[in-house]
């Protein structure tokens, strides 16, 4: 396994492959259909976004409330391909990488090779075990979205797959 610093710098995202097993350490933000919605709104609106996009990873994630001691909740990822309409976009003004599970559509994947991007696929199903590898957690944006509204979360050795890496390599499932 490949162990990957966060944020991410388009040096390092060039040297991971499609297929390649890596535990992902740092900072990232999350977000869900309705905060996709609203970002692009704000881009085409050109209007100021609550948070930068440029070098961010974002998690397809939407957590639930943490227990009494916990940092979060369960924090399994969403399926991506709901995001798929709003991902070349994002790219365009800088994000960097996207967390989730599943395919992703060739859009996106034509978007994430000319934008030099990377997506990790994680591990469906294992919201509980996910959430012992986030190390912090508040909300950073769209508070009234709830679960979707964006959070920053700094995460230590999240297990992931590059399902497609910069170069537009994907694993096909």
């Amino acid at each position: 396994m490949k162990k990957v610093n966060l944020p991410l710098n388009r040096k390092e995202i060039k040297e991971l492959k499609a297929g390649d097993l890596v535990l992902l350490s740092g900072k990232i933000i999350t977000g869900r259909d309705q905060a996709h919605k609203r970002l692009v709104k704000a881009i085409l609106k050109k209007e100021k976004l609550p948070i930068c996009l440029k070098g961010q990873t974002i998690y397809y994630v939407g957590p639930t409330p943490a227990k009494p001691a916990n940092v979060i909740g369960s924090c399994g990822p969403t399926t991506s391909s709901r995001m798929d309409e709003f991902t070349p976009i994002l790219l365009k003004y800088g994000l960097i990488g996207m967390i989730g599970k599943g395919n992703r559509n060739n859009e996106v994947i034509n978007a994430i090779k000319k934008y030099k991007g990377i997506y990790f696929v994680t591990i469906g199903g294992a919201g509980a075990y996910l959430s012992k590898k986030v190390k912090f957690c508040k909300i950073i944006a769209y508070k009234d979205l709830g679960p979707e509204a964006i959070y920053e979360l700094e995460i230590k050795d999240f297990p992931a797959i590059v399902w497609i890496d910069s170069y537009g390599n994907v694993i096909n499932s």
